[in-house]
């Protein structure tokens, strides 16, 4: 760039900077902000991670309305590649949720894979908290159209209980991309010319070098416990869930947020200064407060250990997750008995 002129100096000023750098970088990343992708507005945080370490910008990415439950809206869906079009981007790929974090919502993969095969788009399921369920003869259902996903991120260390760290990338591709897409052939490190199969080394096909063989943990695990003893583990994570929300009903205390679908029970503690005020104006926004006063209460005492959370426009609940393999129904009992103990003055 010899004809360019010097930098001027900006002597610290950081509204010139901001302007400087913004130039500069629409310049380099013109053409790659007008890519985008979609994905549920109750889809994991990591999507927007992905795309600011892609370089791609949180902007690009376009969160879809999701329902009451949780679950992705296809028809919002369908409205927003074609507005994303409009202004000229190019769409590529929809991130659709298989268990979402908080309500544990499916998204309906069968008619969001219709959208995704009608503009041509790349469909990702983040199966890594639902993804086990597909082990289950009676849950199973839950996924159906996942067999129509180009690529599943699926967390055997989740609702399997597998070691942490227990991770899978399942793709439908078999043109071998993820070394097309990661490779660099550094040969100190990755002969061709070993005396077996060099297909089997994974090392040059992802984006880390080093790395610990998770695979070992699930296969272990498989071996041990069977097809039909995981599936037996993933059953009885259901049936402990609805043990919890038909005990849930019987007590004047709790209050669903909503009927689940999955092991992700969610509920409000309602205490003794609040069971009969709940038209009140300030209801919501005193129950809102229960949830953290509990949680420092039962952390403090050492007995247990449960997750809250605002969601939308619904105030702090507690999200009790069962998935540890280990949890009786008199766990259940306890929690619940607990959380009445810790909340009777409030």
């Amino acid at each position: 760039m010899a004809d360019s002129q010097p930098l001027l100096s900006l002597d610290g000023d950081a509204v010139a900077a901001e302007a400087l750098l913004r130039d500069v970088f629409e310049i380099v990343v013109d053409e790659v902000i007008r890519k985008g992708t979609s994905a549920s507005e109750k889809c994991h945080y990591s999507v927007k991670k992905g795309a600011a370490f892609l370089g791609l910008g949180t902007d690009s990415v376009r969160m879809v309305k999701a329902d009451e439950r949780g679950k992705m809206i296809p028809e919002d869906l369908e409205r927003q590649v074609g507005l994303a079009e409009a202004e000229g981007a190019v769409p590529f790929l929809v991130s659709a949720t298989s268990g979402t974090t908080v309500l544990g919502a499916f998204d309906p993969l069968e008619a969001v894979a219709d959208v995704c095969q009608r503009h041509g788009l790349w469909l990702h399921v983040d199966a890594a908290w639902g993804g086990s369920v597909l082990l289950s003869q009676t849950h199973r259902h839950l996924l159906n159209g996942i067999q129509r996903a180009d690529s599943v991120a699926w967390n055997p260390h989740k609702l399997l209980s597998a070691g942490l760290q227990c991770s899978a990338l399942l793709l439908r591709d078999t043109s071998n991309l993820l070394k097309r897409c990661h490779g660099s052939q550094a040969s100190y490190l990755f002969q061709q010319d070993k005396f077996y199969d060099v297909a089997l080394d994974t090392g040059d096909k992802v984006v880390q070098c080093g790395r610990r063989v998770d695979c070992l943990k699930l296969w272990l695990m498989w071996k041990a416990q069977g097809g039909q003893g995981l599936e037996r583990r993933v059953d009885q994570a259901f049936a402990l869930a609805r043990y919890l929300v038909e005990e849930l009903k019987k007590r004047e205390t709790f209050e669903l947020v909503m009927e689940p679908e999955f092991v992700n029970v969610c509920f409000w503690f309602v205490p003794p200064s609040l069971r009969e005020k709940k038209g009140s104006p300030d209801y919501g926004e005193r129950l809102a407060k229960v949830a953290p006063i509990l949680k420092e209460r039962m952390v403090r005492k050492g007995s247990m250990m449960i997750g809250y959370q605002p969601h939308g426009t619904r105030g702090n609940f507690f999200r009790m997750v069962v998935a540890n393999p280990a949890l009786t129904r008199a766990d259940m009992d306890f929690l619940l008995n607990e959380l009445e103990r810790l909340g009777q003055d409030l």
